[in-house]
């Protein structure tokens, strides 16, 4: 059953194959193409879960130019999927068609670009936004480092923690349509709500502007530490999880309604509800794909039983069951 928020990878059965003996048939010519691009690429390493099947298509560009170069030889002819660092994501078992991009070093910079502003690559960790931030004064970006992923993925969803949200700090983004076209997004433009954007299927963020405020590195410092281990204290932060996984209906909390429901602890397969925070699943180290989203459905319909709230997933759930 589909439900609001369901993100899907639709397969047209015409996703390249590998030919005989490992040589590769690429979905377009590579002539000056400086990247990686590899065939039929395990995707499960880079997921939190480390579940899920591979990716018809992994690309890893050089640089920007390189990615540009790349997708518009795709010509939008090919799904694409951006992938940052896999943790408010289920790959499923059958692999994602198309070709999914994986933004490495060249986009993982962040650099101070005017008063109270950094230019942070969309492969740069909220981690290293934040710490960035506090060295250089800037206050109010400080909720980035409970966010556990990139710039790419939390410009997407707009990420939030603590209060806040990326929609309270974006400037703008740079991004690369599937078609390898270029264009910037006010935040405006983006008409972001909760855990939700406008920006387009198959876009990848390249870039974002942040703003804050004045501040003392030492009280931003300090905030930080207070939100690192608040979350060390009530997440499961040393398992193979995935992150929420229920968005916060209106007037509830997503955890407080999976454990009415009788679910922690709950298990599927090597699947478990989290005994130490319920908006969690995580993989035991035998969990499937398959059992982490379909103990995820277990829970909504268990949650939709006790209190008729029907819970919307959080996580992002991509490929082909």
């Amino acid at each position: 059953m589909t439900q609001p928020g369901d993100s899907f990878i639709w397969d047209d059965g015409a996703a390249p194959t590998c030919a005989v003996e490992g040589a590769v048939a690429a979905p377009v010519p590579l002539e000056g193409i400086r990247g990686k691009l590899t065939c039929k690429a395990p995707l499960a390493p880079y997921t939190w879960f480390k579940t899920g099947g591979p990716a018809d298509w992994l690309f890893e560009p050089a640089d920007l130019d390189d990615l540009k170069a790349f997708l518009e030889r795709l010509g939008g002819e090919i799904p694409v999927m951006a992938l940052g660092l896999g943790s408010n994501l289920i790959v499923r078992d059958g692999g994602v068609p198309g070709v999914v991009v994986r933004l490495g070093k060249a986009f993982a910079g962040v650099e101070e670009t005017g008063d109270c502003e950094l230019t942070c690559g969309g492969g740069a960790s909220g981690i290293l936004v934040a710490s960035t931030a506090r060295d250089k004064g800037i206050a109010g970006l400080e909720f980035l480092r409970g966010i556990p992923g990139t710039v790419g993925g939390f410009v997407r969803m707009n990420g939030g923690a603590y209060g806040r949200e990326v929609a309270d700090v974006l400037v703008d983004c740079a991004v690369i349509l599937h078609d390898g076209s270029f264009i910037t997004l006010s935040a405006a433009e983006l008409d972001y709500g909760y855990r939700h954007s406008a920006l387009p299927e198959g876009a990848i963020v390249v870039s974002a502007r942040f703003r804050g405020h004045p501040g003392d590195p030492a009280a931003i410092g300090a905030e930080m530490e207070r939100i690192a281990a608040a979350r060390e204290a009530s997440q499961p932060l040393r398992t193979k999880t995935g992150g929420s996984t229920f968005k916060n209906p209106p007037g509830h909390k997503a955890w407080e309604l999976v454990d009415r429901a009788g679910c922690r602890g709950l298990r599927l397969g090597g699947a478990q509800v989290s005994e130490k925070h319920t908006n969690f699943l995580i993989n035991t180290g035998t969990a499937t794909s398959a059992d982490i989203e379909g103990l995820g459905e277990l829970v909504r319909d268990k949650v939709y039983a006790a209190t008729g709230i029907s819970l919307e997933w959080e996580i992002q759930r991509v490929g082909r069951p």
